[in-house]
């Protein structure tokens, strides 16, 4: 891996109003840290910056970072952008050696079509984005290539599955899942109703008293009322043949 030139300055002032005024200005606010050193703030012009990793590939990009008239080895660890604007807005550097191992994230390349994507209509899955692995400094890979040919739909590849890399060691579980093939969700079939079916659905039910037929329901409630009257005269009559009898004694 190339090393890219970069200049940069020291920041003596910290702080969101610090960083706004160094964007204004062009540049991006950064710090640099590492090797036990006490995390120094710089900034880094934004058009070189740009320039400068322009042709890089891959996310772990490192430079000759020129800061006061020394030179620092470091590698960009992270690249903050504004959610909007996707402008960068803040940068992480890490003081490195080259001839010390590091431990770094490296994105996943999917090589191949799946048997079960081109032959069963399956659906490729990407379980992971990037892999853990350590190596020295030069010899980070841009990616890892992870063939995907031979799955099929139900199948897995997981990281112990991959072949050994040149250069570096995986850090990554064995066991994680890389990638998958599912099969395609079914589609859901709506049966055509029968036409019985579609005439009574045609056919609200009718619930309440408004619904009833006329004269349906009425008679119980007058003959209910019927019956009471009845039933008190039937009282009443039976009362007064008591009071008749208790005079003609």
């Amino acid at each position: 891996m190339a090393v890219i030139q970069l200049k940069g300055a020291r920041r003596d002032q910290i702080g969101k109003g610090a960083a706004r005024k160094a964007r204004a200005a062009g540049q991006i606010p950064g710090v640099i840290y590492g090797h036990g050193e006490t995390p120094q703030p710089i900034a880094v012009d934004f058009r070189e910056f740009e320039l400068a990793l322009r042709g890089h590939k891959g996310s772990n990009a490192i430079v000759n970072l020129n800061v006061g008239g020394g030179e620092v080895t470091a590698l960009v660890r992270d690249v903050q952008y504004d959610p909007l604007s996707r402008a960068i807005i803040h940068l992480d550097f890490q003081h490195i050696s080259l001839t010390e191992q590091i431990e770094v994230e490296v994105p996943v390349q999917f090589v191949g079509i799946p048997v079960g994507v081109k032959d069963g209509g399956g659906i490729l899955e990407h379980l992971v984005r990037t892999l853990t692995v350590k190596c020295l400094p030069t010899a980070i890979p841009a990616s890892i290539d992870v063939d995907v040919t031979a799955l099929n739909i139900g199948q897995n590849l997981h990281v112990g599955d991959l072949a050994p890399g040149v250069g570096y060691q995986m850090i990554t579980d064995a066991g994680v899942a890389v990638a998958a093939v599912v099969a395609p969700a079914a589609e859901e079939v709506v049966a055509a109703p029968v036409e019985g079916e579609v005439a009574a659905a045609a056919e609200p039910e009718v619930v309440g008293a408004k619904g009833k037929k006329e004269g349906e329901g009425e008679a119980p409630a007058a003959s209910a009322k019927e019956g009471g009257k009845e039933g008190k005269e039937a009282g009443k009559e039976a009362k007064e043949s008591k009071e008749t009898k208790k005079e003609k004694k």
